[in-house]
């Protein structure tokens, strides 16, 4: 396919997201299905374009005057892409190409933007949740959302069970790895563009050996500031599909007892060949069928808490998420985080600690939960986050993104990694 026919495909998918409410990425694999003729890196390009429009909607649409598919797939190849108005206007009118730009759309593409912007539009932000930002980050809101907008890379998390980090830089040499940022164990492959293939990483045999994980930089540190050791007794009560119980098993060098469990079993599944893989010994899984088994394995000195959220801090991975968010859904996940804490609480034995971790940048789930449940458990402290840094991670700890000085929000504006907020708690004794 040619450039002007991957455009018209992309209008073509994010007329169906919009109209029947769908995931982008299922959206994308039925195209694919539909339109056998379309080779892989022709999917890419489908693919890249769609999620760049979608990441940086609110300002596609300010420069288009309007958020109809066909506008944001225009303006992206100009603000994103780089395409000069003329080259997209040559494009469109290519046989199989989106049709001839009419006069408004030209002005559209040539104007200049205005650096007024409203932040909801300079950093493609839901514009309910503005206010939310600018509690977070105050002047700098636009910039950490504009962030939140662009392509992420690819990060790896070496498995120390298995393989050290040159190792691993040796294996994936020819997709340009290199050391990621913060953690000691991260590798990072640069983002894609729309005419480079994305690495196929979980097919080499370096992942299939179990040298290493996908996870990103942030939720690394995440882990690590746990500060579990081997011996240690650790829960991790929203496991998910395991991505931290891996890598708090290799903390842990198989020594000591690992409870992994979620209360949806469909997230959970997977968890059981990744442990097999990454050579994880120590680990026992708990379902939400087995009733009580949780509370039974307790206390533990370390209950770790990724929990569910609005996932604000990964939406330059999903940035249909962004604008599939509503209030009410927000308001339940405040909910289900409160409920999920006080079950820590209960799970961890005097001295011990709790880890709660978000993958979200608005306060509501992360300052503001950490202080209503520090209130209603006096016996609960903060630990600051530069204590275990320095044991776990050395050197010297970074800023939080939201200046606070105890807890840590780790963006992709200051750190490079996705959006990730960390408390580490202990239980007097």
């Amino acid at each position: 396919m040619r450039l002007a026919g991957r455009v018209s495909a992309a209008i073509d998918v994010l007329s169906e997201i919009f109209e029947r409410h769908r995931p982008a990425s299922e959206a994308l694999k039925d195209w694919g299905k539909a339109h056998r003729f379309a080779g892989s890196t022709d999917r890419h390009a489908i693919g890249t374009l769609v999620y760049d429009a979608l990441r940086r909607r609110n300002s596609l649409a300010f420069r288009m005057g309007s958020d109809a598919p066909r506008a944001l797939a225009l303006a992206a190849l100009r603000d994103v892409w780089g395409l000069s108005a003329d080259a997209i206007g040559a494009l469109a009118e290519e046989q199989h190409g989106p049709g001839k730009l009419t006069v408004e759309e030209r002005k559209a593409l040539t104007r200049e933007m205005p650096g007024d912007r409203p932040v909801h539009v300079a950093g493609d932000v839901p514009e309910w949740l503005v206010a939310s930002y600018q509690r977070a980050f105050g002047a700098r809101a636009a910039e950490e959302g504009a962030a939140l907008a662009q392509r992420a890379p690819v990060d790896l998390r070496v498995n120390l069970l298995k393989a050290e980090r040159p190792q691993v830089l040796a294996a994936l040499e020819r997709f340009g790895a290199v050391e990621g940022p913060w953690s000691p164990l991260a590798v990072r492959i640069a983002a894609p563009g729309p005419d480079t293939r994305n690495a196929n990483v979980e097919a080499e045999p370096a992942h299939g050996m179990g040298w290493f994980e996908v996870q990103d930089a942030g939720s690394q540190v995440a882990a690590l500031l746990s500060g579990v050791q081997p011996g240690s007794s650790v829960a991790d009560i929203c496991a998910g599909a395991g991505g931290k119980t891996l890598a708090l098993a290799a903390m842990m060098r198989n020594e000591g007892r690992l409870v992994a469990h979620d209360l949806d079993r469909f997230r959970l599944r997977p968890i059981f060949e990744r442990l097999t893989r990454a050579g994880v010994t120590n680990c026992e899984v708990i379902s939400a069928q087995d009733k009580g088994k949780l509370e039974a394995a307790g206390p533990f000195d370390c209950v770790v808490i990724d929990a569910p959220c609005s996932g604000s801090g990964s939406w330059r991975r999903k940035p249909d998420a962004k604008w599939r968010l509503t209030p009410k859904q927000f308001a339940q996940r405040i909910k289900d985080q409160a409920q999920v804490l006080e079950k820590g609480f209960q799970l961890a034995k005097p001295g011990g600690t709790i880890l709660y971790i978000t993958c979200s940048v608005l306060p509501e789930e992360n300052t503001d939960q950490v202080s209503a449940f520090l209130s209603r458990h006096k016996e609960m402290r903060v630990i600051s986050y530069k204590e275990h840094w320095q044991s776990m991670i050395g050197g010297v700890a970074p800023d939080s993104a939201d200046g606070a000085q105890e807890t840590l929000l780790l963006t992709p504006a200051r750190h490079g990694t996705d959006g990730f907020f960390m408390a580490v708690m202990r239980k007097s004794a």
